[in-house]
């Protein structure tokens, strides 16, 4: 989606990241957006105001107390003009300062008086990023309206650490801002399944897996900012809801189903990103099953395949139908290969599949996309880049006149490097 003739503020924080902010004004420039920027004084430290401007065309508000702008009460009127702002990187204490609702700075009272919407881009020591303080404060700027967070990514840190904290590529956060711009779902029910079902043996043991329902998150949390009324219907997990997002908790695959039966009649996409459980014990028992030295045998019901019955049942293009794969295959030939048997299978329009190595359970993830029309390799991306990547086969696959089946093609990607899963220090040579 085009950002022309859209007015993009960018609000630089002071972390070694702001080098990045010179690229990504660089694309909204590119995408025809008006782009004007303001500085904390820490971010000037790491980048000269001159870049921006030279960058963007227009004069850089680094102070709160300038004369020549405040004659005009310049940062109101730099808080009324755009149609979004941008914070990039969102550093730990810029975040703190916005979650308590300081206004000490330019760019601080900006994001006080603004009433446009608020895109995060946080960027941090993956140490100060896993903080609880931190994860509060985010918390508590996610839950206002208006505000959209983008990242952090995975990868290797400025100083020197593994893991997450690094900010979303500026590819990304331009995405991020034609979604929220665009609008591109206004008027849609989005309905996304999320995280494991559990099936219980007895009151304190049952049947599961390492699902952490992140991608059926990212997928909520990425539809509603780009306009659509989103159901999220999830199993078991640790996450919090996203905001702005109707949220249906079920436990069983049986529980999933009957949710389903209720929210998906007259819904435009199902995205079913959750892990179903394939069985179910044939009987619970009401009390702890007690150790034996025989060892104990467990009989297994086969669930119902959820989203096949969903496919069996449409007619017409109507809901668009997305499944998700996990495999544990060597190559990517053979994930496109299951993929395809997936996708006559279920009767879907599109599948999404990856291997378990590549991403389940962490931040980021290497996917592919396959359709009827071909398979297109995504690159390491975090988990909401995904998900604007498949949004974007959903807006396509319900424009007025759209075949039923994407006409999108791109060859197989080649092999990613692995992801970083957890922090650890590297010693630079």
């Amino acid at each position: 989606m085009s950002l022309e003739r859209k007015e993009v503020l960018v609000c630089v924080g002071g972390g070694i990241s702001a080098y990045k902010v010179a690229e990504l004004v660089r694309l909204l420039v590119k995408e025809n957006a008006t782009v004007r920027v303001a500085m904390t004084q820490a971010a000037c430290s790491f980048v000269q105001p001159l870049t921006f401007q030279a960058l963007s065309g227009h004069r850089v508000a680094t102070s709160l107390l300038d004369a020549s702008e405040e004659a005009e009460i310049g940062h109101i009127r730099l808080a009324d003009r755009p149609a979004l702002v941008v914070v990039a990187p969102a550093t730990a204490d810029l975040l703190a300062r916005m979650a308590s609702g300081q206004a000490n700075d330019v760019v601080t009272a900006i994001l006080l008086a603004t009433r446009a919407p608020v895109l995060v881009a946080p960027a941090m020591n993956v140490n100060m990023w896993r903080h609880p303080a931190v994860q509060e404060n985010l918390a508590r700027v996610r839950s206002r309206s208006g505000v959209h967070v983008v990242g952090p990514g995975v990868g290797d840190l400025a100083c020197g650490w593994v893991g997450e904290g690094r900010m979303a590529e500026p590819a990304e956060i331009v995405a991020a801002a034609q979604g929220l711009l665009s609008g591109d779902l206004d008027g849609r029910h989005v309905v996304v399944t999320a995280g494991p079902t559990v099936e219980d043996l007895d009151p304190v043991r049952f049947l599961g897996n390492r699902s952490t329902g992140k991608m059926g998150h990212a997928l909520a949390r990425v539809a509603r900012r780009r306009g659509a009324r989103v159901t999220l219907v999830t199993g078991p997990t640790a996450l919090p809801a996203p905001a702005g997002v109707d949220v249906v908790r079920v436990r069983s695959a049986l529980e999933m189903r009957q949710a389903l039966a209720r929210v998906v009649p007259g819904a435009d996409a199902l995205l079913m990103s959750a892990a179903v459980s394939d069985y179910r014990p044939t009987r619970r028992s009401p009390s702890k099953l007690k150790r034996t030295s025989q060892g104990i045998v467990i009989p297994l019901a086969r669930n119902p395949d959820l989203l096949a019955e969903i496919g069996a049942q449409r007619r017409g293009p109507r809901p668009v139908l997305v499944a998700f794969a996990v495999e544990t295959v060597v190559t990517t030939e053979d994930l496109a290969t299951l993929a395809r048997a997936k996708l006559d299978a279920k009767k879907v329009d599109l599948v999404v599949a990856n291997r378990a190595e590549d991403g389940f359970g962490g931040d980021d993830d290497v996917a592919i996309l396959v359709d009827r029309a071909g398979v297109t390799s995504t690159g390491r991306l975090t988990k909401d880049a995904l998900a604007d990547q498949v949004l974007g086969r959903v807006v396509l696959l319900l424009a007025p006149g759209a075949p039923v089946r994407s006409a999108r093609r791109k060859a197989a990607g080649k092999g990613e490097p692995p992801s970083g899963q957890r922090a650890r220090r590297s010693r630079r040579r």
